[in-house]
């Protein structure tokens, strides 16, 4: 074999690495959802539809199953912070004999990659007086801030404030 036909052949190996290697680390990359599997605004928006109805169960339980282990809630009708899984479901076990039914009135997504995004705007809640059977609505801001859990959706952070009057 020449010297030439030597140096053609080390050069066609080291290419064929260089390209498998190349392939090796944009298929890691894309497994570990950098580059593939983006979430549409769509998909993200509509996790509120699933709190909601995790909502009109009654199940405190239920609704803090949405929420990360290691979850903030900065509630509406409530001053405390809730910082941990039963702190969510107290709060929940109160908020739910009030019977609330929320609707979206303006909403604002941001994906921020396969496994966080972020969901902003303004929402109202039906609510009914457990005591008195009285009806009211309240208008307030959320957001929420989400991650892939394990494959789930998870609320990671959760604020929701009453609109200022003005």
């Amino acid at each position: 074999m020449t010297r030439r036909s030597i140096s053609k052949r080390a050069a066609i190996v080291t290419a064929t690495a260089l390209v498998a290697a190349g392939t090796l680390t944009v298929g890691v990359g894309v497994a570990g959802g950098e580059y593939y599997g983006k979430p549409g605004k769509t998909e993200i928006a509509g996790l509120f539809d699933d709190w909601n109805a995790a909502l009109q169960t009654g199940d405190a339980e239920k609704v803090a199953g949405l929420y990360a282990s290691d979850a903030v809630l900065l509630p509406t009708v409530s001053n405390e912070v809730r910082v941990d899984r039963a702190g969510i479901v107290d709060y929940f076990e109160h908020f739910l004999q009030n019977k609330p039914v929320g609707t979206k009135v303006k909403t604002h997504v941001d994906v921020l990659d396969a496994n966080s995004a972020i969901d902003t705007g303004v929402y109202a809640f039906a609510l009914t007086d457990h005591e008195t059977g009285e009806k009211r609505t309240v208008e307030a801001r959320y957001t929420y801030a989400y991650e892939k859990v394990d494959g789930e959706w998870k609320i990671v952070n959760h604020h929701s404030s009453a609109m200022p009057e003005g």
